[in-house]
């Protein structure tokens, strides 16, 4: 009986501690979809960067509106850990027990980023769980307003961070991610329309130089896309960078044709659609320049970081999508854009999170 006098079940059996009939090892077994709110107190960037400043690069090039501030974020949660060929199960409560303690902890922090709080749970989990390894990812979604490009009438939208953390016995890993959305035009379709123009002008009497000037001086049509672009990026342990993710947003909706809005007037839809077709991009385009702006921005970054560029677009004229990536050590992708040479082998994101260069915990 318990202090109110109810019976308290006791339980002997533990069948998740039992040997399988199968004596093997699993890779990864746990809990995904798991949907927390968590409270962010402060800027998503570097410590002692305060939260009033320009969030996610704004006022070098970004969209994003000066106002991040403290609130509440919609999180998604996967929690993984391997299991050894004697154990046959792991006990799945324990999962959430480690991530609601894990807030508890550390969501308070001012200085709190998504691969921090991945980095804070996998620790727990692999130590609760008995792991010799285990993995956390964490996808948080949360609103952010910024204003149209020309009527500057604010409108609200949706970004995403990313967080990943390995933890073992050599240490913890994590990777640092975003995603944006933005539009691109297609170069291709931009071409032919341009060749159908210069025909068509000839036919009428227009000369060479001024047909170069119209074409010049009129936006030339071509189809769109909705792309979404994502960007991942990791450093050993001892690198001492800083990584901000509302620079790596910035990052992302530079690399398209142009950013979109979710709200704009008359004067803002031709702004975009202009600066779109001023700036047509293959989806291809937008990867290469998510990863030329890497470099560029963190020539600090040791040649051990990790970078991961994907865009996915979304077409208007085919019934598929089109994707590209690029993955790789910073020094694999910096080696290439100084001397032009295809590399040979590009590095996987799981390779470099189970890399055996993770330093000893503690």
């Amino acid at each position: 009986m318990d202090e109110t006098g109810s019976s308290v079940p006791t339980f002997s059996h533990d069948a998740q501690a039992a040997a399988p009939a199968t004596r093997v090892s699993l890779s990864r077994v746990g809990v995904t979809g798991v949907e927390k709110v968590i409270r962010v107190c402060g800027a998503q960037g570097a410590p002692g960067r305060e939260a009033e400043e320009a969030p996610f690069g704004a006022g070098n090039g970004s969209a994003v509106a000066n106002n991040l501030q403290a609130g509440l974020y919609h999180a998604e949660l996967e929690c993984l850990v391997d299991l050894n060929p004697e154990q046959k199960g792991v006990h799945m409560s324990r999962f959430e027990e480690v991530v609601n303690e894990a807030i508890d902890e550390v969501v308070l922090s001012e200085s709190l980023r998504a691969e921090g709080l991945a980095a804070h749970i996998a620790e727990r989990v692999r130590e609760r769980q008995g792991g010799l390894r285990s993995e956390v990812r964490i996808s948080a979604r949360y609103p952010e307003t910024k204003p149209a490009p020309v009527s500057e009438i604010p409108t609200q939208e949706i970004y995403t961070l990313f967080g990943t953390a390995v933890a073992s016995e050599r240490g913890t890993r994590t990777l640092t991610g975003v995603e944006a959305q933005g539009m691109t035009a297609c170069p291709c379709a931009q071409g032919l329309v341009e060749d159908g123009a210069r025909e068509r002008l000839a036919g009428r009497g227009y000369s060479p130089e001024q047909i170069d000037e119209i074409v010049d001086t009129v936006p030339l049509a071509t189809h769109n896309q909705r792309g979404i672009g994502r960007l991942y990026i990791g450093r050993p342990e001892d690198s001492g960078v800083e990584i901000d993710a509302r620079d790596l947003l910035a990052i992302v909706e530079q690399s398209m044709s142009s950013e979109i809005y979710e709200l704009m007037k008359r004067s803002d839809e031709r702004f975009v659609v202009e600066k779109a077709h001023a700036n047509p991009r293959f989806v291809e385009d937008c990867v290469r320049e998510m990863v030329r702006r890497v470099v560029e921005a963190y020539p600090e970054l040791a040649s051990g970081c990790f970078v991961q560029a994907r865009q996915e677009n979304l077409e208007t004229i085919h019934r598929h999508n089109v994707v590209a990536e690029r993955y790789g050590l910073l020094s694999e992708i910096a080696a290439e854009l100084d001397g032009g040479e295809h590399s040979r082998h590009h590095t996987t994101m799981r390779e470099w999170l189970e890399a055996p260069s993770i330093q000893a915990a503690g």
